[in-house]
């Protein structure tokens, strides 16, 4: 355990912090005990075609998207062609994810697709300046459905999906299927909450993330 001390802290913080590093060191431990879980997924299904994107250079099919290695990791963004404006949670989200993009993809590709137009997608993200990510337009596939990025209704959702290219085949390899199971009391899906650094920085305040706010598109100030 860490024998470390801050200025002036009383007995009874040390005491409860203490507790709290043993459950912190217990998450970390679990964390990466899912993880290798995760890594040690067998083949899923392979993808039933290869569908083709809309992007800003042109079509592009998703058997091109493996430039950089056999693994491709895909964000469906919740933007459909009639909704007025884009989801202020996955904005958020792909706020954070624009930084570490230039990074992510030194190791693997990384897409990110939504259901409206190409143009429609773009001007958003220059906007935002989204300058590090690929956005892809499914507007005329079914990836969406297909890959749960999309409900039956028709409801853009928030699913991560990852691909792996091996021997010619496309194979599922993961998806963020939290998003769809049962949630606890008070809590949303937080299928990706460990992909997001907002909410992980706002559960190190007192005030922790709150039970009713949520990210918006702007701010007054």
């Amino acid at each position: 355990m860490a024998k470390i001390r801050f200025p002036n802290e009383p007995a009874n913080y040390r005491s409860a912090r203490s507790k709290l590093l043993k459950a912190e060191l217990g998450l970390r431990e679990q964390v990466e005990k899912v993880a290798a879980m995760r890594r040690k997924l067998p083949a899923g299904g392979e993808v039933p075609r290869d569908y083709v994107f809309a992007s800003e250079a042109g079509p592009v099919k998703l058997s091109q998207l493996f430039e950089r290695g056999p693994t491709l990791v895909a964000y469906s963004f919740m933007y459909g062609p009639k909704m007025k404006q884009p989801c202020p949670m996955c904005t958020s989200f792909l706020d954070g994810l624009n930084g570490n993009a230039q990074h992510i993809t030194q190791r693997t590709n990384l897409v990110v697709i939504a259901k409206s137009p190409i143009a429609r997608i773009m001007e958003y993200a220059r906007s935002r300046g989204w300058s590090n990510l690929r956005l892809l337009s499914s507007a005329g596939n079914s990836y969406n459905l297909d890959y749960h990025g999309e409900n039956a209704q028709g409801a853009q959702m928030p699913m991560m999906n990852v691909f792996v290219r091996k021997g010619g085949a496309i194979r599922h390899f993961y998806g963020s299927e939290v998003l769809y199971a049962p949630e606890e009391k008070g809590q949303n899906a937080r299928h990706n909450d460990l992909m997001w650094p907002l909410w992980n920085v706002l559960d190190l305040t007192p005030e922790g993330r709150g039970g009713d706010w949520y990210p918006k598109i702007a701010y007054a100030n």
